[in-house]
């Protein structure tokens, strides 16, 4: 995957690019959030992506948060297009038995929080991230190889142009060096649906 054409917002301080690995240094005090629960909302973490118009695709990136330490450290995948619209999927530490394996959908300024626990001995997490027009499916995998669903999800603005890529971030006063490795783009992975048919309009 040719990761030249991926660009920055908001630039991390300290970072590396290589031709198939990504190091970044979090900052303290950076997220991304909008609202929902206690009207909090930061939208400072950096994210780097790549710009497309394709309706159909698969993009895979595995994660190594080996260093994370601090309640809600987190690197994964990210499809930001403005801050109040985006969705990202990510391993956030909690404590030193478990973790938060989550995604975070955010629709017109927004945001939910889908998670599940999982053991914190856990260091590494691929996903894999598939368009299907204006929808979305977000899976994770232990291996790279079995990808098991996180959610399906509709980004009310993402029916167009869209960016996708990686972020990594430290909410409170926490540090930690995100490695991402593996990066695949491909034909869409996520399957049309063969269940039920669409009601008559």
């Amino acid at each position: 995957m040719d990761l030249s054409k991926f660009q920055w917002t908001r630039e991390p301080l300290d970072y590396s690019v290589e031709a198939d690995k990504i190091t970044v240094t979090t900052k303290p005090h950076t997220d991304l959030w909008q609202r929902t629960y206690y009207h909090f909302r930061n939208d400072n973490a950096p994210v780097f992506q790549m710009e497309t118009e394709e309706k159909f695709f698969s993009f895979v990136v595995k994660t190594d948060f080996t260093e994370s330490h601090h309640r809600f450290d987190q690197c994964g995948i990210v499809l930001y297009l403005d801050s109040e619209n985006w969705l990202k999927g990510s391993v956030e530490y909690e404590n030193e038995e478990f973790q938060h394996l989550g995604s975070v959908v955010t629709n017109g300024g927004y945001s939910d929080w889908a998670t599940t626990e999982i053991d914190a001995t856990v260091k590494t997490m691929w996903y894999r991230l598939s368009r299907r027009e204006d929808d979305y499916c977000i899976e994770c995998s232990s291996d790279g190889v079995r990808f098991r669903q996180m959610r399906v999800c509709h980004l009310h603005k993402g029916n167009e142009k869209i960016r996708f890529g990686i972020y990594a971030c430290s909410p409170e006063d926490s540090s930690f060096r995100a490695v991402f490795t593996d990066f695949l783009l491909t034909e869409c992975q996520w399957k049309a649906h063969d269940g039920q048919q669409p009601d008559a309009e």
